[in-house]
C-alpha cells in the first residue's frame, strides 16, 4: 500500500492487563487536503475520521433518544445504546465498519478528545452540585440515605465471602466482585438530580428526599472510601509512596479551596448585576479548570476530579453557574460527552460473558440492587412514608446514570474489573434504570399530594372570612398590577386579607430546586435578584399601609418550568389559599403589541390550571390596573353567562361592593329563550346566585346591571366588544363555558390560549385594550369535586351540593 493510502499499522503486544493493540501512525496524517483530488484517500487521515466520528455518534445516538424518549428513558441511556448498537457486539463485527470508522489511531483521538469534554462535564456537575444542601438533612433521609448506601454494601460484600468460599473463581473475577459491590452501592446526587429534572419531579416531596438521601449516601461514600482507601494502602505498599499521594491530594483539594475558590469568587462579584459573564473571565476560569485537570494527572487521580471539586466550590446559580451551563450545552453536553458514553457501549462485548463467572457476578448484581431497593423501602416506610411513595423513591435510588457509567470505563480500563463484569454492569444499568424510570412515572404524581386537599374557593368562603391569596410573580413587570388588584379586593379589618407572595425563579446553574420562604432562607438566593427584593418591600409597604387588615408572607420557588407547578400548589395546600393569582404569560406594550411571550410561562400556567388545589385567577395586564393607583375610579366589568367558573367570579367581585373608588358593571349575557332552561339545576343556581348578588347591592349606584339577551355566539361577541366602548379597565370572566352552548357555539375554531377558556381568549386578543382576570374554580377530579363541577350560594360556608336541599340538611362542606 502506498504511503498516501496509509495512516497507521498495527500489531498485538502484551499491556499492561491483557493483549493490547500497538499502533504506530505517520505524524503527517492529519488533514486531507484535497487529497481525494489526487487519487487519495481522505479517511485516511486523522481529522476527517474524527469528524466522521462526530457525525456518526451524534446521528445514531439522536434516533435512539427520539424512539426511546416516549419510554421516558434517558439521554444517557440512548448514548450508550448507540455505543453497543456502533461496537463490538453489533456492527463492530463487519470488518470494513470497524477499519473504516473506528480504526485504532482515530479511536485514540476519539477517546482523548471524549475525556477532556467529560472533564469540562464534571466540572458542570461539580458547579450544580450546592453543598449548603447538608443544612436541611434531617433525621428521617439520614437513616434513608445511610440504609440504601450500606445495605448493598454489606449484604453485597457478605454474598461475595460466602460464593468465594463455596465455589473457585478466577483471579479477575475474584478481584472484580468488591469493586462491583461497592459501584452497586451508590446514588450519586447528580445523577439522582438529572433523573428528577427529567422526570419532572424534581421539586415534589419525593424528588426532594431522594435529593437529600442521594447527597448522604455520597458523603457515606467518601468516608467509606478514605478510611478503607487508607488502610489497603498502608497493607499493601512495601514503601511510603502511596502515603505521599494521599497527602499530595489533600493538599491539592486544600489549594482548591482556600486558593482558587476565592479567585472565583472575586471574578463572579465583578459580574454586574444580571449581565453574563465577559468573554476573558470565562476564558480565565477555562484555563483554572485545565490546571486542575493537568494537576489531577500529575498527582495520580482521575483527570475528572480536580474539575468536580473546582465546581463543587464555584459558586452555584447565576452569574457563574448559569453562565457555565449555558455555554457548555450545546458542544459539551451535546457533542463530547455523548461520544464518552459511545465509547463505554464500544467497550463492551456480549462474547465476554462467559458460563458461571457470568452467573455468579450476575447473581451478585441481582442481590446489591435487591438490598439497595429494600434499604431504602424499609426506612421509608418506618417514617410513615405512603408504600406507593416509597416503592417510588426505592426505584429512584436504585437508578443510575452518567457518574457511574464513567466509573465503568475507568475500572476496566485500567484492568480492576473484568470485561465480562464490565458488560454484566452495563446491562444490568440499562435495564434496571430503564424499567425504574417507566415505573416511576407511572406511579408517581406529585399534584396527588394536594389534589386530594379539601375543596376550597370563594364561594365557600364566608364575605366576613379571611380571604387567603397566594400571587405568583416572574420579575417585576407583574408587581404594580398585582398589588393594585389586592388593593381593589378591598381589606378591611372586618373582611382581611392574607397575602402569600411566591417569587418564582427557573432553576438554572444548580441541580437542587428550592422551596421555602424568605425569612428562612434570609436573602441568599435572592441577592443576585434584585428586582425580587424591590417586590418584596413593595408588597411589605401594601401592608403596611394596610396595617391590620393585610398579612404578607414571602416564599421563593427555583424550579424547572416543567414542574413549577406543584411548588405553587404545595403553597397552596400548605397555607390553605383561596385562589392563586397568576400573570398572563404575554407582555403587552403601551401600543398594544405583544412586547414579551413565554412559552415556559405559558406551560406553568396550564399545568397550574389542570391540577390546582384551590381556584385559579389568571391576569392579563395591560397596564391599567398598575396605572390606575386609587387617583380616579376604576372601571371593572363582570361578564357572567353561567356556570361554576362565572359564579366563582361573582363571589369575588363581592370584594367590591364596599370599595368606594370601584364602579362595578354586571353584564349578563343570557339566551332569547332562556325561561325554558329555569327547570334545569345549573340554571337555577346561577339565578339564586345572581339574586343574592343583586339583593346585597340594591341602592348602591356604584354597581350596575346589564342584562343582554342574544341569539348565539354572535350576540354574545357583539356584548363582548361593546365593553371596549365602556371605559372598562378590568374584565372579569369565568374561564370553563360549555362549548355546546349556543352563546359560545363556534368560538372554540379561533382559541388559541384555551387555558383562557373561550371568552377570555377572546378578551385576550389584540382588539381589546382594557385588562383580564379569568378565574376557574378548583379543578375537577379533586377531592369533593363532582364531575359536573356543580355550584353553592355565596358564603353558604358548604361545598358543591347536588341541590340547595342537600346543602340545607348537610352542616359541613367536609361530610357534604
Amino acid at each position: 500500500m502506498s504511503s498516501v493510502e496509509v495512516s497507521s499499522s498495527k500489531g498485538y503486544v502484551q499491556g499492561p492487563y491483557e493483549e493490547d493493540t500497538l499502533v504506530c501512525q505517520f505524524v503527517h496524517k492529519t488533514n486531507a487536503q484535497g487529497c481525494a483530488w489526487f487519487g487519495g484517500n481522505t479517511f485516511a487521515f486523522t481529522l476527517p475520521v474524527l469528524l466522521l466520528q462526530f457525525v456518526t455518534i451524534f446521528a445514531v445516538t439522536s434516533i435512539i433518544w427520539f424512539l426511546l424518549k416516549p419510554l421516558k428513558q434517558g439521554l444517557i441511556s440512548a448514548q450508550l445504546i448507540g455505543g453497543i448498537v456502533m461496537g463490538r457486539s453489533c456492527l463492530g463485527q463487519i470488518h470494513a465498519y470497524k477499519e473504516k470508522l473506528f480504526p485504532p489511531g482515530g479511536r485514540l483521538i476519539l477517546e482523548t478528545v471524549a475525556d477532556l469534554g467529560f472533564m469540562f462535564y464534571l466540572f458542570i456537575l461539580g458547579v450544580h452540585s450546592d453543598m449548603s444542601l447538608v443544612k436541611r438533612v434531617d433525621r428521617k433521609v439520614i437513616v434513608i440515605g445511610v440504609t440504601s448506601f450500606l445495605a448493598p454494601l454489606t449484604i453485597g460484600l457478605s454474598a461475595v465471602f460466602i460464593i468465594c468460599q463455596l465455589i473457585e473463581l478466577d483471579i479477575s473475577v475474584k478481584q472484580s466482585l468488591p469493586f462491583v459491590v461497592s459501584l452497586n452501592a451508590l446514588s450519586p446526587f447528580p445523577v439522582i438530580t438529572s433523573l428528577l429534572a427529567d422526570l419532572h419531579i424534581l421539586n415534589s416531596e419525593m424528588g426532594r428526599i431522594a435529593t437529600l438521601s442521594s447527597l448522604v449516601v455520597d458523603i457515606s461514600n467518601y468516608i467509606v472510601a478514605c478510611v478503607f482507601g487508607s488502610i489497603v494502602i498502608c497493607l499493601r505498599s512495601q514503601h511510603l509512596t502511596s502515603i505521599w499521594s494521599l497527602l499530595w491530594a489533600a493538599i491539592f483539594f486544600t489549594i482548591i479551596v482556600f486558593g482558587l475558590r476565592p479567585i472565583i469568587i472575586s471574578v463572579a462579584e465583578r459580574v454586574p448585576e444580571g449581565q453574563q459573564i465577559k468573554e476573558i473571565q470565562f476564558l480565565t476560569i477555562i484555563l483554572i479548570v485545565l490546571s486542575c485537570g493537568l494537576v489531577s494527572e500529575i498527582f495520580g487521580q482521575p483527570p475528572g476530579l480536580g474539575p468536580f471539586l473546582l465546581g463543587v466550590v464555584t459558586p452555584d446559580g447565576p452569574p457563574l453557574g448559569s453562565s457555565f451551563v449555558n455555554k457548555f450545552d450545546t458542544i459539551v453536553i451535546g457533542l463530547l460527552v455523548p461520544a464518552k458514553f459511545v465509547i463505554s457501549g464500544l467497550n463492551m462485548e456480549f462474547l465476554s460473558i462467559r458460563g458461571v463467572s457470568g452467573a455468579i457476578i450476575g447473581l451478585v448484581i441481582f442481590i446489591c440492587y435487591t438490598a439497595k431497593f429494600t434499604g431504602t423501602l424499609i426506612p421509608a416506610l418506618r417514617y410513615k412514608i405512603r408504600l406507593r411513595d416509597a416503592v417510588v423513591l426505592a426505584l429512584i435510588m436504585c437508578c443510575k446514570g452518567a457518574i457511574e457509567a464513567a466509573l465503568y470505563i475507568t475500572l476496566q480500563e485500567d484492568g480492576i474489573i473484568s470485561s465480562e463484569a464490565y458488560a454484566l454492569l452495563l446491562i444490568s444499568m440499562l435495564l434496571v434504570t430503564g424499567i425504574a424510570r417507566t415505573l416511576i412515572w407511572h406511579l408517581y404524581d406529585p399534584s396527588a399530594r394536594y389534589l386530594g386537599h379539601t375543596k376550597n374557593s370563594f364561594l365557600i368562603n364566608h364575605p366576613n372570612d379571611e380571604l387567603r391569596m397566594l400571587i405568583c410573580i416572574h420579575n417585576e413587570d407583574n408587581v404594580p398590577a398585582l398589588i393594585n388588584l389586592l388593593a381593589a379586593s378591598t381589606p378591611t379589618r372586618s373582611m382581611p386579607i392574607a397575602i402569600f407572595v411566591l417569587t418564582l425563579m427557573e432553576l438554572k446553574g444548580r441541580a437542587a430546586s428550592v422551596l421555602d420562604s424568605n425569612t428562612r432562607l434570609k436573602g441568599k438566593l435572592t441577592s443576585s435578584k434584585s428586582w425580587s427584593k424591590q417586590a418584596v418591600n413593595a408588597f411589605n409597604l401594601f401592608a403596611q399601609r394596610n396595617q391590620g387588615s393585610v398579612v404578607v408572607r414571602h416564599f421563593t420557588s427555583i424550579a424547572p418550568y416543567s414542574s413549577m407547578h406543584d411548588d405553587i400548589g404545595t403553597i397552596a395546600v400548605d397555607q390553605n389559599t383561596n385562589i392563586v393569582i397568576v400573570p398572563f404569560h404575554k407582555q403587552w406594550a403601551f401600543d398594544g403589541r405583544v412586547a414579551a411571550d413565554s412559552p415556559s410561562l405559558r406551560m406553568v400556567n396550564r399545568n397550574l390550571i389542570r391540577k390546582s388545589p384551590c381556584s385559579v385567577g389568571v391576569l392579563v395586564d395591560r397596564g391599567l390596573i398598575a396605572t390606575n393607583r386609587g387617583q380616579s375610579i376604576f372601571e371593572v366589568t363582570l361578564l357572567f353567562i353561567g356556570g361554576v367558573d362565572d359564579c366563582e367570579a361573582l363571589a369575588y367581585c363581592t370584594r367590591f361592593i364596599e370599595n368606594t373608588k370601584i364602579r362595578l358593571t354586571f353584564v349578563w349575557i343570557r339566551p332569547w329563550d332562556h325561561m325554558k332552561y329555569n327547570e334545569e339545576m345549573e340554571m337555577r343556581m346561577d339565578m339564586e346566585l345572581v339574586n343574592q348578588f343583586r339583593e346585597k347591592t340594591i341602592g348602591n349606584e356604584r354597581i350596575s346591571y346589564k342584562e343582554e339577551l342574544v341569539n348565539d355566539a354572535i350576540g354574545t361577541t357583539r356584548v363582548i366588544r361593546s365593553i371596549n366602548e365602556s371605559g372598562c379597565e378590568l374584565c372579569i370572566v369565568g374561564r370553563h363555558h360549555e362549548p355546546s352552548s349556543p352563546l359560545v357555539s363556534g368560538l372554540n375554531e379561533w382559541n388559541e390560549c384555551p387555558e383562557l377558556g373561550l371568552l377570555g381568549d377572546m378578551l385576550a386578543t389584540s382588539d381589546f385594550q382594557f385588562s383580564v382576570l379569568v378565574v376557574q374554580q378548583q379543578t375537577p377530579g379533586a377531592a369533593g369535586f363532582a364531575d359536573s363541577r356543580r355550584v353553592q350560594p355565596i358564603g353558604s360556608g358548604y361545598s358543591s351540593c347536588t341541590s340547595f336541599e342537600d346543602c340545607e340538611s348537610t352542616r359541613s362542606y367536609q361530610e357534604c
